[in-house]
């Protein structure tokens, strides 16, 4: 479980829960929605502190391990802070990532989402999370990135994605062999 925002009793989207139609700048300043950043694909939303975290720049070249496989299972990566969108271009530029970085940099999709980090109260960052979700904004999975050791290993993103596909592709079964035909 994610523990929220312990001063406002925000409490962060829970397995289940449908995640608001945000609207945030990307990385190029052009304002998106959530829904439309997913279309009808699988996706893993991740929130984070800032490019200066150790633990964060670790994580993302878990995340560019994950990215020509996403691409070509259409599935999404989507990243969000309180960065304005010139440093998260500067980032995903510098890390090759190829996904959409959004900026929260007013904080208020932060503080709906219950997700303020409660430890840094200087650069008021995301608190770490990431969310595995269906194409209907539905929450499958949720990882509490605030602990390094919390935080999904690829794997375990894989298995998340494998089975949200499974769950909304209407052809995931395997073709069967028609009666009468070879």
């Amino acid at each position: 479980m994610i523990e929220g925002d312990q001063e406002s009793g925000q409490v962060p989207p829970a397995v289940g829960q449908i995640l608001p139609d945000l609207r945030l700048p990307d990385h190029n300043g052009a304002e998106r929605s959530l829904s439309e950043l997913i279309g009808g694909d699988p996706t893993i939303l991740q929130t984070f502190r800032g490019p200066w975290c150790p633990k964060e720049q670790r994580f993302f070249r878990r995340l560019l391990e994950l990215q020509d496989e996403m691409e070509v299972a259409y599935s999404r990566l989507i990243s969000v802070s309180v960065d304005p969108p010139n440093v998260n271009r500067t980032l995903r530029t510098a890390i090759g990532a190829r996904w959409v970085f959004l900026s929260d940099e007013p904080r208020s999709t932060q503080a709906q989402l219950g997700l303020r980090e409660w430890t840094d109260t200087v650069h008021d960052p995301y608190l770490p999370a990431v969310f595995v979700l269906r194409p209907d904004r539905t929450v499958h999975s949720a990882y509490n990135g605030y602990w390094y050791w919390g935080r999904p290993t690829v794997e375990e993103l894989i298995l998340d994605l494998r089975t949200v596909s499974m769950e909304v592709r209407g052809d995931w079964d395997p073709p069967r062999r028609t009666p009468g035909r070879g």
